[in-house]
C-alpha cells in the first residue's frame, strides 16, 4: 500500500515536472515566433544589444593581445654594461666570460668601442656628423640576454642589474625594460578601462531592453487584461515577455561574437604586415573560452534581468481594476 502511494505521488511530481517544461517551452517558442513578426524593431534592438556587448569584448580582446605582444618584448630585454675607460680588451673579455657564467645570463656579447661606432653610423644615417668626431667616444660594452627563467620578471631583472653594476669595472648598467613597464601599466589600465565600459553598457542594454518590453506591454495591455479575467497568474502573464528579453540578449551576444571575430579576421592581414616590417611574426588571438562563455551568459541574463525590471511595474498597470 505505502509503495503504491509512493509511486502514485513520483508519478504525479514526474507530470507537474513535464507540464511545466512543456510550458515554458512553448512561452520560449512563442517568444522567439514574436520577434519574427516585427523583424525591423527587433534587429534595432538586437544589434544595439550587440554594439553594447562587442565595444567591452572588443577591449579586453585588444588588451590581452597588447599583454601578448609586450610579453614577447619582455623575453628579448636587453642588459647593457657599460665599462670603465681604463679596462683593456682583456679585461673586458675576462669580465665577459665571469657574466656569461652567471645562471641569470642566457649570452653575452662584447661590443668594442670601434665595432660600436660603427654601428651608430650605420643605424643613425649621420655617418658624416660622426665621421668629424676627433676620438671615438664610445665605452666598450657588454651586451647581456637574460636568461628565460627571468624573462618578463622585472623584479629580478633589476635585481641582476644592481648586482652587475657593483662588479669592479662596471661604469654603468642599464635596462631596458623601463618603457615595457610604463606599457604594462598601461595596459592594466586598458583592463580596468574595460570593466568600467562593461558595467556602463550592461546598463544601457537593461534601459534597452526594458524600454522594447515596455512597450510590448503597453501594446498587449487588452490581451494582458483578458488573461488575468479567466485567471491566469502573473507568473504565467510575465513568462513570454521575460523570454522575449532573454532571446534579445542572446541573439545580441551572437552579434556581438560576429562583430568581434569579423574585426580580428578584418585587422589579421594589416597587423601580419606591419609585424613583418618588425622583423617579427605576430598573430592577433581570437575571443578566450572565458570572454565567450561570459558573453553569451552576460546577454541573456541581461536581457532576462532588464524583462523583469520593466515588465513587472507595467504588468501592474495592466490588470483589471
Amino acid at each position: 500500500m505505502g509503495t503504491r502511494r509512493r509511486h502514485g505521488t513520483q508519478s504525479r511530481i514526474g507530470m507537474a515536472i513535464r507540464v511545466w517544461l512543456s510550458h515554458h517551452g512553448r512561452s520560449a517558442l512563442a517568444s522567439l515566433g514574436d520577434l519574427t513578426r516585427a523583424p525591423a524593431a527587433s534587429m534595432m534592438t538586437i544589434t544595439v544589444v550587440g554594439i553594447s556587448l562587442a565595444l567591452p569584448a572588443a577591449l579586453h580582446l585588444t588588451t590581452r593581445n597588447l599583454a601578448t605582444l609586450v610579453q614577447g618584448w619582455q623575453e628579448h630585454a636587453a642588459l647593457s654594461l657599460f665599462l670603465t675607460p681604463n679596462l683593456d680588451g682583456a679585461g673586458a673579455k675576462v669580465l665577459a666570460e665571469q657574466i656569461a657564467a652567471h645562471p641569470g645570463v642566457s649570452r653575452v656579447r662584447l661590443i668594442t668601442p670601434d665595432e660600436g661606432l660603427a654601428e651608430l653610423r650605420g643605424a643613425s644615417g649621420l655617418a658624416e656628423a660622426v665621421g668629424l668626431l676627433p676620438e671615438n667616444p664610445l665605452p666598450t660594452v657588454l651586451a647581456l640576454e637574460p636568461s628565460p627563467a627571468l624573462a618578463g620578471d622585472s623584479t629580478k631583472l633589476t635585481a641582476l642589474r644592481e648586482a652587475f653594476a657593483s662588479l669592479p669595472g662596471v661604469a654603468d648598467a642599464r635596462l631596458d625594460t623601463a618603457w615595457v613597464q610604463r606599457l604594462d601599466a598601461v595596459l592594466a589600465l586598458g583592463g580596468r578601462a574595460a570593466l568600467v565600459l562593461a558595467g556602463v553598457l550592461s546598463l544601457a542594454v537593461l534601459l534597452v531592453v526594458g524600454n522594447t518590453l515596455r512597450l510590448e506591454v503597453a501594446n498587449r495591455r487588452r490581451e494582458i487584461e483578458l488573461m488575468s479575467l479567466v485567471g491566469a497568474t502573473p507568473a504565467f502573464v510575465r513568462r513570454p515577455f521575460l523570454y522575449a528579453g532573454a532571446w534579445h540578449g542572446l541573439l545580441g551576444a551572437l552579434v556581438a561574437i560576429v562583430i568581434v571575430t569579423s574585426a580580428v579576421i578584418l585587422l589579421q592581414s594589416p597587423v601580419s604586415r606591419l609585424a613583418a616590417l618588425y622583423g617579427t611574426e605576430f598573430r592577433l588571438a581570437w575571443l578566450d573560452a572565458t570572454t565567450l562563455l561570459s558573453v553569451l551568459g552576460g546577454g541573456p541574463a541581461l536581457g532576462l534581468i532588464g524583462a523583469w525590471l520593466a515588465v513587472g511595474r507595467h504588468l501592474a498597470a495592466c490588470e483589471p481594476r
